[in-house]
């Protein structure tokens, strides 16, 4: 189980990257019970 000091550093995080993000994903990367590493993957559309 993920420890809730790690799961409240890890939302603003991920707010963060949600933010500035328009297509994409985000991955989470789980070790031992907390998050040790976030993964960003943004998309860029061409039109």
């Amino acid at each position: 189980m993920v420890k809730q000091e790690n799961i409240d550093e890890v939302w603003k995080n991920v707010v963060k990257m949600l933010e500035t993000m328009k297509y994409g994903s985000i991955t989470l990367v789980v070790q031992d019970g907390k998050v040790v590493q976030l993964e960003k993957n943004e998309k860029v559309r061409i039109r």
